[in-house]
């Protein structure tokens, strides 16, 4: 059973598995990872009750990804183990530390779960305000497991958060994916998305900014996160504000494996502690939240990068580099982006 008890804040469901990451001396090594468990690890170790809703299997690698979410704060859904096996990715990393993935799951443990069961864990912890999905979650075979809960959090009055985070190397047919994560994203209140996301979406627009533009624009969300990589990150809102920040340090990059996850996971401690609404972006917000959004999350995902291996940082940890990090921070007004 789950512990009642705990005053549940946020809940996230998708992918589980092992990183088999390929060194350089071509040995495989074995990293808890999945880019929802790196958001749900990187919620709880900023100090947020998370609740992850999907199975984790009974084999080895199942019971050390469960260990990893209990000893990071997290919260089990689904406590028992089943039956079905780990899902697994090779991941290969570039010399600028990019990865590349290649996924097995079929049959696996975090896909055992279907929309009724979620509905259910999320009716029970009745304190949740925010629930987080993405990823591999948004592949056209799981549309039957997603989208019904989606929109059944949407009527919950729970803020929605998709992190598109395409895997189009995994994906048979391209246009059909593109076109089930783009009707997922009408789900959502909060997009995050990266500059590589956009591209793969085939979006209008001469620049990622533009891009972004047209998918907040054609979709009900109230404000989007972008990505840009080294060139720090950007929020778009539906009132037409477009802040932009990068931290002006050098970062010594070891990997960007579990980056975005982190990069979202400081983006929502932020929204919790600065009791941001859903509809935050639907009328002109202040910038010093927005630049409290994009700090934290830029903080969070910054220290990431300088660690191998998808290693969340503690709040202390992103408090820290807040301090000492200096963020340049610009705005543009472009005018209202569209209507919910």
């Amino acid at each position: 059973m789950m512990q009642i008890n705990k005053r549940m804040q946020v809940a996230t469901a998708g992918e589980a598995l092992i990183d088999l990451i390929l060194n350089a001396d071509g040995r495989l090594q074995p990293c808890l990872g999945g880019a929802v468990y790196n958001l749900t690890r990187a919620l709880a170790r900023q100090g947020i009750e998370t609740l992850y809703l999907n199975p984790l299997s009974k084999d080895r690698f199942g019971r050390q990804l469960a260990i990893g979410l209990q000893d990071d704060g997290a919260h089990l859904s689904v406590p028992e183990p089943v039956q079905q096996v780990t899902s697994l990715a090779v991941v290969g990393v570039d010399a600028q530390g990019h990865p590349d993935y290649a996924f097995y799951r079929e049959g696996v443990a975090d896909r055992a779960i279907s929309a009724e069961a979620m509905t259910k864990a999320c009716a029970e912890a009745q304190t949740l305000s925010l629930v987080c999905t993405g990823a591999l979650a948004l592949s056209p075979d799981d549309a039957e497991t997603y989208l019904p809960w989606l929109a059944s959090q949407r009527l919950a009055g729970r803020t929605v958060v998709i992190d598109a985070n395409l895997r189009p190397s995994v994906m048979p047919n391209l246009e059909q994916y593109r076109r089930h994560v783009l009707t997922a994203l009408q789900f959502a209140d909060i997009i995050k998305v990266s500059d590589e996301d956009l591209e793969c979406l085939n979006l209008p627009g001469a620049d990622a900014t533009q891009r972004a533009a047209h998918l907040l624009r054609n979709s009900r969300a109230y404000f989007l996160a972008l990505t840009r990589g080294g060139e720090g990150a950007s929020l778009l809102t539906r009132h037409g504000q477009i802040f932009h920040a990068r931290e002006t340090e050098r970062v010594a990059v070891v990997d960007t494996v579990g980056a975005g996850d982190c990069f979202l996971a400081g983006l929502v401690v932020a929204v919790l502690e600065l009791d941001i609404p859903a509809d935050w972006g639907s009328a002109e917000v202040p910038e010093a939240q927005a630049r409290e959004l994009l700090g934290n999350a830029i903080a969070s995902a910054t220290l990431c990068v300088m660690r191998r291996g998808a290693v969340p940082p503690t709040r202390e940890e992103v408090q820290a580099r807040l301090a000492h990090a200096t963020l340049e921070f610009t705005v543009d007004q472009s005018g209202p982006i569209g209507n919910t």
